[in-house]
């Protein structure tokens, strides 16, 4: 019996449609592992720096966009809007310059990854790879990123925990 709960409310057509384009990208990310894994290729090796990159190059345009240095309140204006916040059912916590905390009630990378019958800890070690991309968003405004908690790992919630140190 899988310990992950992650079932969405917020059913609107147009979030779905959404959802439904996220869902596609963690499918490209995981059945390319999965090709790679099957070819001996370890995806710890590769897979991790590679999202982060991909993390690093939005965080640039994201910083551009926020128009607001490394403040974490301009990283919330960029990335985490009313879309996002109702894709993945986010509660903003706190957001000033030095933090920025946000719960995820719902995350379409994970649905993903259940619809394609992933065991719990291969979806733990999937989303621990794509929280690479937001650790390398954090580090373009200068910020760490924590995370206490994940749907991925059987949380109720994901929590993000971008902060200054």
């Amino acid at each position: 019996m899988s310990i992950v709960k992650n079932e969405a409310k917020i059913r609107n057509p147009l979030i779905v449609g959404i959802r439904e384009q996220l869902e596609h990208r963690a499918l490209w990310m995981y059945l390319l592992c999965d090709e790679a894994a099957k070819k001996g290729l370890p995806a710890e090796e590769y897979v991790p720096q590679a999202i982060r990159r991909c993390g690093v190059y939005q965080g640039n345009l994201l910083k551009e966009k926020g128009g607001m240095g490394n403040s974490l309140k301009g990283l919330k204006k960029a990335l985490f809007g009313f879309f996002a916040q109702k894709v993945f059912e986010m509660d903003i916590l706190r957001c000033d310059d030095d933090h920025l905390d946000i719960d995820f009630h719902y995350c379409p990378l994970v649905k993903a990854w259940q619809k394609q019958g992933c065991t719990d800890e291969e979806i733990a070690v999937l989303c621990g790879h794509a929280m690479c991309g937001d650790r390398g968003i954090g580090s373009c405004f200068g910020a760490e990123l924590d995370l206490p908690q994940t749907i991925a790992k059987g949380g109720d919630t994901c929590q993000l925990r971008y902060i200054h140190r």
